[in-house]
């Protein structure tokens, strides 16, 4: 028998999530040193869910509060082999390269700052992730003036050159 259910990241607002799936215990260490090369002085949690051996939330960081939360949410969805990482002051695409570059990561679920639900398979041998709901539905084709909102926005963050 399968059940299906839906796990909410508990997270501050500004705080980005990346969640994926990897393979083999040096993950977690793999992924600091992977986060820590990327960006200088980035602040962070992660947490490894190791599923074989003591199954035990495996977590590193340098952000003692998110790797706390790291930890919690990752006890939450439960699902074996499966990584999150709390970001703060940093954006994923300043470490996705990196991350997906670590040789036991085998596929990422998502990046993004939004509310984020897990949807997690469990059976009688343990849990899946399914997928990821990352935001809210959309409300529209984007029209002019939201165009040149998104523009402004990328400019404003940095990511584009330009007024």
């Amino acid at each position: 028998m399968v059940e299906f259910l839906s796990v909410k990241i508990r997270k501050p607002d500004n705080v980005n999530v990346i969640i994926g799936q990897s393979h083999f215990i040096k993950t977690v260490e793999d992924l600091y040193e992977a986060l820590v090369s990327g960006v200088p002085g980035i602040k962070f949690g992660l947490a490894f869910i190791e599923s074989s051996g003591a199954c035990k939330v495996r977590v590193e960081g340098s952000d003692p509060g998110l790797k706390e939360l790291a930890a919690t949410n990752a006890l939450n969805i439960g699902a074996g082999h499966c990584f999150i990482i709390l970001l703060k002051d940093a954006y994923p695409i300043n470490v996705l390269n990196s991350i997906k570059a670590v040789p036991e990561v085998c596929s990422i679920y998502c990046a993004s700052a939004n509310p984020i639900e897990v949807i997690v398979a469990d059976t009688q041998s343990g849990r899946g992730i399914m997928g990821v709901i990352d935001g809210a539905k959309p409300d529209g084709i984007e029209q002019d003036k939201d165009i040149e909102w998104r523009k402004g926005f990328l400019r404003t963050i940095g990511y584009k050159l330009g007024a």
